[in-house]
């Protein structure tokens, strides 16, 4: 893998309380080592509690506020995992906005495991072929989105995977989606969707 394939991008990691540590740090690592300067986003300033499955993990250090960024500073968004996580993040409507701007611009997203539901949230699956947590599968075909059952599916700029076994995959796709993009000549918005 070529090292520093993302020199010069910037990529967001929004997450809250509640994140499963590993979606989180392991993509996060990819991302460092491949070049890219990442940022934590989250909804309070401090640091928001990791989560190891059904245990407290770590406390992970915030970057930056929603208040403080906009999707314009990105090149591409990580979407964590966790059931708390995006369950929180889908009742503020702050999150839900930056997701959504991610997506009217065309910008790359990758989300992982409980992790599409922000997306689904955003109005953005509609269409899509991707994958989640199983439990998700009911939410993204209601919203519009064609489920599979794959550790990582790619579809217009959107890389989905399924749990934190498809961490390798799924960085893999991530980091390749994210080269691709090109920084600063994102694609108009997408008719019918808040700019």
């Amino acid at each position: 893998m070529n090292q520093k394939r993302l020199d010069g991008k910037r990529i967001a990691i929004l997450a809250t309380n509640g994140v499963e540590q590993v979606e989180l740090l392991e993509p996060r690592q990819a991302l460092d080592q491949a070049g890219a300067h990442t940022q934590v986003i989250a909804p309070e300033p401090g640091a928001i509690q990791g989560w190891n499955h059904d245990k407290p993990g770590d406390r992970i250090p915030v970057d930056a506020t929603l208040k403080q960024v906009s999707p314009h500073d990105f090149d591409g968004l990580v979407l964590p995992g966790g059931v708390q996580n995006p369950d929180t993040l889908r009742l503020n409507g702050d999150a839900v906005q930056f997701v959504r701007m991610f997506a009217a611009h065309r910008k790359p997203i990758a989300a992982i495991c409980h992790g599409p539901w922000m997306l689904v949230e955003a109005g953005a699956v509609k269409g899509k072929k991707l994958t989640s947590w199983p439990s998700l599968k009911t939410d993204i075909t209601n919203a519009g989105g064609n489920w599979t059952d794959q550790a990582v599916v790619v579809d217009e700029g959107l890389v989905t995977s399924r749990k934190p076994a498809d961490i390798p995959a799924f960085d893999e796709k991530m980091i390749a989606m994210f080269a691709g993009a090109q920084a600063g000549k994102q694609g108009a918005p997408v008719a019918g969707t808040a700019s």
